[in-house]
């Protein structure tokens, strides 16, 4: 079960200053459909992670990270380097360290705020993660910083520049605030999340104006027999409503998600067991009112400009994992739409080689037909040894 950042209390024993972060090296081959030879990359990622407590009531976190790849995808692929960076307003706090035809170095502030605690008032101001949402795969209310499973090299995921005040009635129960300005109602987000817990579960109900549109939703975690179950739905305004000039429609093959003034219903449905065993399956699925039956595919970055976490109007997820070895892990799961019947597939093995050290093994696997969601974008395999301190 997901808990919503319960507030930290620090106490007088603890060190005043915390260092944590890792190391990681990974290895990457691709094929694609288009291309003649596989693509080999090799990226380094390191990250810093830094706590002061100057008093008891107050946090202070900094968090970097920094990149370096070298490889053919930079060379051959156009816009590979988009996403090495992640784009935020002012300010960037991001440095290009080098950058040449085959290499590309590059450092970002992710995490950068004051975390202040008085009595049962919490208030964070600064550069954060704001994690709303239960189910596992689709966070539909995630309103700030919505994940993908698929970049599964990012744990921490993006941060938000934004001021957020947590009222806690209890360990599960309160009121919430969060504001993320920007530079004008198109791109700006203030939202109200309240929770509480009620017959074993916990349910959350959450207001926003998100992008000039208007936002309700509703989420709950809980269990039945032992097996975790868990949902999420928002109502929200046209996404033609988030424009603050007209679209220029490029999409010839169908209306765009922006050519309507229908309201948007986006509906996470998710269950996971654990078998003694360790035997572990989990299954989600997410509906999308306005999504596409037909031809997905040339629509992923219309929906993303929409705000939408797939362009489809079904998606299934399903994931099969369990322990081969107290220190291996396997784990296999796909993304499965049903109208154009396009796949993406990832197996993955994980193995806790010494303390502190961890290899994974996992590729990628696209399936489907021209113009799908996933359509045929070959495969991938990718090698990952990190290093945590």
């Amino acid at each position: 079960m997901i808990a919503l950042l319960i507030p930290i209390h620090v106490h007088a024993q603890m060190p005043s200053y915390e260092l944590n972060g890792y190391a990681k090296y990974l290895f990457s081959s691709t094929e694609m459909p288009f291309l003649q030879n596989r693509l080999d990359d090799h990226l380094v990622h390191a990250r810093i992670n830094t706590r002061w407590y100057p008093t008891n009531s107050l946090i202070a976190a900094l968090e970097i990270r920094f990149r370096g790849l070298y490889g053919e995808s930079l060379e051959i692929m156009p816009g590979f380097k988009s996403h090495i960076t992640n784009e935020y307003d002012d300010p960037k706090l991001d440095a290009v360290l080098w950058d040449q035809k085959k290499t590309f170095g590059y450092a970002q502030i992710d995490r950068l705020y004051l975390d202040y605690t008085f009595k049962k008032l919490q208030i964070t101001c600064g550069r954060q993660r704001i994690a709303w949402g239960t189910s596992l795969v689709w966070n539909v209310i995630d309103l700030f910083n919505p994940m993908s499973i698929l970049d599964f090299d990012y744990e921490e995921r993006p941060g938000s520049d934004a001021l957020r005040l947590q009222y806690y009635k209890g360990a599960i129960s309160k009121v919430e605030l969060a504001i993320k300005p920007g530079k004008n109602k198109y791109k700006s987000t203030a939202a109200g999340l309240w929770s509480i817990n009620k017959f074993g579960y916990d349910f959350y109900a959450i207001a926003a104006l998100k992008n000039n549109r208007k936002m309700l939703g509703a989420a709950w975690a809980g269990n039945i027999r032992g097996a975790g179950f868990r949902g999420e739905f928002l109502l929200s305004d046209s996404p033609k409503k988030s424009l603050s000039t007209q679209y220029p429609v490029s999409i010839f093959f169908g209306k765009s998600f922006f050519e309507t003034n229908k309201r948007v219903m986006s509906l996470v449905l998710s269950a996971d067991y654990t078998f003694p065993s360790s035997l572990y399956l989990h299954t989600e699925t997410l509906v999308n009112s306005n999504g596409k039956r037909k031809d997905a595919g040339l629509f992923s970055l219309d929906g993303l400009k929409a705000g939408m976490l797939s362009p489809a109007r079904w998606s299934i997820f399903q994931e099969i994992a369990y322990d081969i070895h107290p220190l291996v892990r396997g784990t296999i799961f796909s993304i499965f739409n049903p109208d154009d019947k396009s796949s993406v597939i990832m197996p993955s093995i994980t193995w806790s080689v010494v303390t502190n050290w961890d290899l994974l093994a996992i590729g990628y696997y696209t399936f489907g037909d021209p113009l799908t969601e996933w359509e045929n974008w070959g495969n991938a395999i990718f090698v990952r040894l990190k290093y945590s301190f």
